[in-house]
């Protein structure tokens, strides 16, 4: 795992050294992801430079090193990540002679023999990668195809610059920094930045699953291109579904995760995994146990909060499969420690608490191993949210109730002031039905009433991943539309289909794999994700839905995979997970910090949110009378970030 930068200068101004010292500067931005090694590689005459930071994972001699030239000499590529099928391609390409054994290698071939797209289109992998091509004089830009690697690309003055992270493109020379608020107000509605925005206007973010080419001669205009695509590997698997009994259909998943784990587990490092008790982590523990002759370290979190601790589960689990775990218990204050990192670390501003957990486990594993696996993604494929089970049938009972309530709840939509706003939530919430409105706590009423004020199940789906209803009432600034929940393949076309490709395009390579990536490489961590495996994705999305969802439960295939290898008694049971008390955190230990950064006057001064609309929702929330800290989390994630991105100074 590494980290990349770089940049194309289209007018050729810089000299040599000048190129050296900005590309050596970008690269050691980000000297985190890889603190193994530094190069730099410029071609001053055609206005390249690439920068790299290496954590040796793969032949960790100096013949890893890169910046890296292929064997004829055409291509120069920086790269970030892993292509687990590097030996396979390897000995499809007899042809070409390799001085040491890293995939990098196998890479800068495979773009020699078969091109750079039909090359990525065969790789089994996670990756970020700049690659020159001194031929055509023109650079790519290439991204995995869920989107494990982060990739931010853009244009400062004439020049195009690149990095895995926006830290690496600030010292860029005229790099401004200017805050793009459309996507600010996709923040405060997400907790996370879409890939179709960036915090910094002008920037942007490689799509999974594409490439862009840029000739020397400044050709921006084109989009990038895709090469693989979750909705029609989705839509294929809808048309041709798996026709083998439940026991075939177990045996097949087996065995296919049983080559993901195997294919993740080459490393010359110390390897592990992340074991949360969960079905999702439990399965790949429990492959790569199956699959190895020593005892697979394993790393869990704890909380001294029995109802929100699952590592007893994960270690009766460790204990069956007969791991060598390590299990660190994690105190509030030690896990509020953390928080002044977040900014740092998440580069954007980025909401989900769960970044917290996510950042002490990667720490504890850093200790012992430096390449950790994780069950991410299975959620996305197998059915495991929560807002999965039943969404169709309330669906149906919310889309028929009255038509009064329904155009009133229409009213919330349009932009406008956050006091109209409310009044209108208000109106909606007393016509509802008095059984419906009592069920319902404070902080969901917003949501379901965004539901009922749906035209489609575009807008149900947009609404679960709501923490702010209206944000553009907050950022004075329409946020753009989120193209993704637009989306409507007609082979997806049932409910919790269309749910999870929405997930896997948006909630998944948006927020889950973000905070894994950022919370795992800050401490020089490589994290690898076996459920994304290609033929998991194209198996997974075969699988009719009554072998994902059905009694309350999801993942219904994995579950029985799982109960192959590990007794079901032993990690059955309702999901907890370390769940971070935000809510009670910031009544408490956390609330002069909040108030600090919420003051109405900081508010003013800087001029991105609306003073009073903030103070109001934070008002709110301390009362007690609604929960709204997922709400008032975004705006403290955006304030802390924006004192690290701009000064403490400009925060007034």
């Amino acid at each position: 795992m590494c980290g990349v930068a770089g940049f194309l200068d289209f007018a050729r101004t810089m000299t040599a050294d000048a190129q050296s010292v900005v590309c050596g500067r970008m690269a050691d931005a980000l000297a985190h992801r890889g603190p193994d090694d530094r190069g730099v590689w410029t071609d001053p005459a055609a206005g390249v430079a690439l920068g790299h930071r290496r954590l040796s994972i793969i032949d960790v001699s100096p013949l890893g090193h890169q910046p890296m030239a292929s064997e004829s000499g055409r291509y120069v590529a920086v790269y970030n990540g892993e292509i687990y099928n590097f030996a396979e391609l390897r000995s499809q390409l007899s042809g070409h002679s390799f001085r040491g054994h890293s995939d990098t290698e196998v890479m800068l071939a495979a773009f020699e023999e078969w091109g750079v797209e039909a090359s990525l289109a065969r790789f089994n992998g996670m990756f970020a990668i700049a690659l020159w091509d001194t031929r055509e004089r023109a650079m790519w830009l290439a991204r995995d195809r869920f989107g494990e690697k982060p990739l931010y690309y853009g244009l400062v003055g004439r020049s195009l610059v690149f990095g895995s992270e926006l830290k690496a493109i600030r010292p860029f020379p005229g790099f401004s920094g200017e805050i793009e608020r459309g996507a600010l107000t996709q923040f405060l509605r997400f907790g996370c930045v879409p890939t179709q925005s960036c915090i910094v206007r002008g920037m942007k973010k490689l799509p999974p699953a594409s490439f862009l080419r840029v000739a020397a001669e400044g050709d921006l205009d084109r989009a990038p291109s895709a090469y693989w695509s979750v909705e029609e590997v989705a839509s294929e698997g809808r048309a041709r579904p798996f026709r083998g009994t439940d026991d075939e259909a177990a045996s097949e998943l087996d065995g296919i995760l049983q080559r993901a784990v195997h294919l993740r587990m080459v490393a010359d490092v110390p390897l592990g995994a992340f074991l949360s008790g969960g079905v999702d982590s439990s399965t790949v523990v429990a492959m790569m146990q199956a699959g190895s002759s020593q005892r697979v370290k394993t790393f869990t979190i704890g909380s001294p909060d029995a109802a929100l601790d699952e590592a007893d589960v994960a270690k009766r689990v460790a204990q069956h499969l007969g791991t060598d775990h390590t299990e660190l218990y994690v105190t509030a204050r030690e896990a509020q420690a953390v928080i002044p990192r977040l900014p740092t670390l998440y580069d954007e501003p980025f909401a989900d608490s769960s970044q917290i957990p996510t950042f002490l486990v990667s720490q504890l594993a850093r200790r012992h191993v430096t390449v950790a696996l994780s069950g991410d993604g299975g959620d996305e494929l197998f059915g495991g949210y929560n807002w999965y089970f039943g969404a169709e049938a309330r669906w149906r009972r919310l889309a028929g109730l009255s038509s009064r309530l329904r155009s009133t709840a229409r009213g919330v939509a349009p932009l406008g002031r956050l006091s109209q706003v409310d009044r209108a939530f208000s109106r909606a919430v007393r016509t509802m039905p008095r059984g419906l409105r009592a069920r319902l706590p404070g902080d969901l009423l917003p949501r379901v009433v965004a539901t009922l004020a749906a035209r489609d199940t575009s807008e149900v789906f947009l609404g679960f991943h709501s923490a702010w209803t209206a944000p553009g009432a907050v950022t004075g600034v329409i946020e753009p539309a989120h193209e993704v929940f637009q989306r409507r393949p007609p082979e997806l076309d049932d409910f919790l289909a269309r749910m999870m490709c929405t997930d896997a395009l948006a909630y998944l390579p948006d927020d889950i794999l973000v905070k894994v990536d950022r919370a795992a490489m800050g401490v020089s961590l490589e994290t690898r994700v076996p459920l994304l495996d290609p033929d998991v994705a194209r198996f997974a999305w075969s699988l009719p839905n009554r072998l994902k969802i059905g009694g309350g439960k999801g993942k219904l295939l994995l579950r029985k995979v799982l109960g192959r290898h590990v007794p079901e008694a032993l990690w059955t049971g309702p999901k907890k997970g370390f769940v971070i008390p935000v809510g009670a955190w910031l009544r408490g230990p956390l609330r002069d910090w909040a108030e600090t950064l919420l003051s109405e006057k900081r508010l003013r001064g800087e001029g991105f949110l609306d003073p009073a609309a903030v103070r109001r929702k934070w008002a709110e929330h301390l009362s007690g009378l609604r929960h709204s800290e997922l709400a008032v989390w975004n705006v403290l994630m955006f304030q802390a970030w924006l004192e690290k991105w701009r000064g403490p100074a400009a925060s007034g």
